[in-house]
């Protein structure tokens, strides 16, 4: 099973590595409480077509070191950097779902050293969620506290009830069998408590706005008109405000899993951005 120490603390941290070595590369980085088996309708079809795409499991998720530290925005970065090093990636366009893309603005901007010559933001919950003098649309800090309390006091029931919204079921086109969604449900349930809690908080006090406006790499922005855990006018569209070199592709009817509902036209457009210049 391949795997690779942090930098930081030597945790385990599991990762796929698909396609010909020597294709243009791609690296996943996943949304709260999802491994690398999320990204299944990207990783299989572009590496089938000459694309090298690597996914990580993040720390706590997947078949990664289930760990009590580490969930900060900086050394969940650091661990992003690590595997660039470990398999000795460049002209890497890496793509951030939710909470991944928050992840991959934060290692862009902190320490990339040249790695990452294209980053895609999908559903991304960057620039942040929470209100602030600079984000005064923002959500109450209040209630986002009193959503990660019904986490903790029972996650399962977390999950089950924000199936609907989560995939945009409401939304024409965006109908999936009861097995893919009890797969998926079942799949995120991996994510260790612990984990689930901490990112949910590090979440609270997100903001990489000034972050953004640093990015000298094109940035492509996905984002569905109907998603809920980012809406795309806090997020998609503020995202694309602020990073200099940025394209935004909003998907009609998608939610935030558009990565299901929407994986064909989210596959396409990863594959011509991560092959422009490549």
């Amino acid at each position: 099973m391949p795997s690779f120490a942090s930098p930081t603390d030597g945790a385990r941290l599991h990762y796929t590595d698909y396609g010909p070595a020597g294709g243009p590369a791609v690296v996943f980085l996943s949304s709260s409480y999802f491994g690398t088996e999320m990204w299944e309708h990207q990783t299989l079809p572009l590496a089938s077509g000459g694309l090298r795409c690597v996914a990580l499991d993040r720390r706590g998720h997947g078949r990664s070191d289930d760990v009590w530290d580490g969930f900060d925005l900086d050394t969940l970065a650091d661990d992003v950097g690590g595997l660039l090093d470990h398999l000795n990636l460049r002209n890497v366009t890496l793509v951030g779902h939710s909470v991944g893309a928050a992840e991959a603005v934060r290692h862009v901007t902190r320490q990339d050293g040249g790695r990452v010559a294209r980053l895609a933001l999908v559903s991304g919950v960057t620039p942040g969620l929470v209100r602030s003098p600079d984000n005064p649309d923002g959500w109450d800090p209040a209630a986002m506290a009193a959503g990660n309390e019904e986490f903790r006091k029972d996650r399962h029931a977390f999950f089950d009830a924000g199936v609907d919204a989560f995939f945009a079921f409401d939304r024409p086109g965006n109908e999936l069998s009861a097995s893919r969604v009890r797969y998926l449900l079942d799949r995120i349930e991996i994510c260790t408590a612990r984990a689930g809690q901490a990112l949910g908080d590090t979440l609270l006090t997100a903001d990489l706005a000034a972050e953004m406006t640093k990015l000298r790499v094109p940035v492509l922005i996905a984002h569905g008109t109907h998603d809920t855990s980012a809406p795309l006018d806090l997020t998609g569209r503020r995202a694309a405000e602020l990073a200099p070199r940025s394209t935004l592709r909003v998907y009609e009817n998608a939610g935030h899993g558009l990565f299901v509902t929407h994986a064909e036209q989210l596959t396409a457009d990863l594959r011509t951005f991560a092959t422009e210049g490549a």
